[in-house]
């Protein structure tokens, strides 16, 4: 359909509330009047419709999207695609819901006019490089993991429970020596509590090898795309597959990400936090560009630990899980969490929270 002078001259902001099955879509014009409200199907023939509408208002400027990473993220790669600017809306707060409501085309016209009034809104991850393959495979061993431990806890909870004499062959081997030995075990009779526990410990050691086949095939994929991803950061030294894998999963493969050029496509001694060994003594440690949150804090740490080993021996002495024997964290370790944790005469300047 042509557009009429008027609508070639008008510059169009979109808002879109995403869910499973349907999305619901706003258009602004350039001084926030709402100019409709429609609803489409979450599928590629329904993507398609949304952008054709947005467009019959005028020449689209930006679309804000709701969930790019969940029930968005087919809708972000297709306008993307399309060359429409697409940005990540954070759902509105719970005292912006309180005071206007909260309905689907409220969230999606709070999307559009939070694009419209330039707030800091994040580029959505592209999903469509070698990073989103790291994703997926990094999700399938990480279930993997967590069954393989399961079963393992599992066969030392039989066997401290199980009869003296399956018990006395099966203690003190090594792990791997107790699944092969246990996978071997063939029942007399399952309805006696002997045969019962062999056929558990059968099952249960046989699961277990499954697991441990499947994982090393995912290391095996993993390592060749981590490799060829980012070659820099798998270099370094205390930084492996699990560790590069995981900030790589964290920054997205989306070139337009500025962490993403400095990782894969530059040095990364800023994002690991190293960079922080070769300060003068007394000096205080420079923030540091990212801080790492939920499951890459704990990687990114010991890739910092590795780092910092030959200049701080004492990373290495034995844990004192009560401190009795243990001095505090070292403050260029604890920097790289918080500015906070650092002694009084590491903080930087105006660092301390008001008390």
């Amino acid at each position: 359909m042509a557009l009429t002078p008027w609508q070639a001259k008008s510059v169009i902001t979109g808002g879109v509330d995403t869910h499973k099955d349907f999305h619901v879509a706003v258009a602004l014009d350039s001084v926030g009047r709402l100019l409709g409200t429609e609803q489409f199907a979450s599928s590629a023939a329904g993507y398609k419709k949304l952008l054709a509408w947005l467009c019959h208002f005028g020449r689209l400027e930006g679309v804000g999207v709701e969930g790019t990473g969940s029930w968005g993220a087919g809708l972000a790669r297709y306008l993307a695609s399309e060359g429409v600017k697409v940005l990540e809306v954070v759902r509105p707060k719970r005292q912006v819901r309180r005071r206007r409501g909260k309905s689907d085309p409220a969230d999606a016209e709070a999307a559009a006019r939070a694009v419209l009034a330039g707030e800091e809104l994040g580029i959505p991850k592209a999903a469509t490089g070698p990073v989103e393959a790291v994703r997926l495979l990094r999700i399938a061993r990480r279930s993997a993991m967590k069954a393989r431990t399961q079963a393992a806890n599992q066969v030392h909870a039989v066997i401290d429970t199980a009869p003296e004499a399956l018990r006395a062959e099966l203690m003190g081997l090594s792990e791997r020596g107790r699944m092969q030995k246990a996978a071997r075990l063939r029942p007399d009779d399952p309805s006696s509590p002997l045969g019962a526990a062999k056929l558990a410990l059968a099952c249960l050691a046989k699961r277990w090898a499954t697991l441990s086949a499947e994982i090393a095939a995912l290391d095996t994929e993993l390592a060749k795309v981590v490799a060829t991803t980012a070659p820099s950061l798998v270099a370094l030294k205390g930084v492996g597959v699990e560790t590069a894998g995981s900030l790589l999963r964290a920054i997205g493969d989306n070139p337009a990400r500025a962490v993403f050029r400095r990782v894969v496509r530059g040095p990364v001694r800023d994002l690991t936090g190293c960079s922080v060994v070769g300060q003068a003594p007394g000096a205080p440690p420079p923030e540091p560009r990212w801080r790492p949150g939920g499951q890459q804090r704990a990687l990114h740490d010991r890739a910092v630990q590795a780092r910092m080993a030959p200049a701080h021996q004492g990373l290495h002495g034995p844990t004192d899980s009560r401190r009795q024997n243990q001095e505090g964290g070292h403050p260029l370790l604890e920097a790289l969490r918080c500015a906070r944790c650092l002694p009084s005469h590491h903080r930087r300047h105006g660092s301390r929270r008001p008390t």
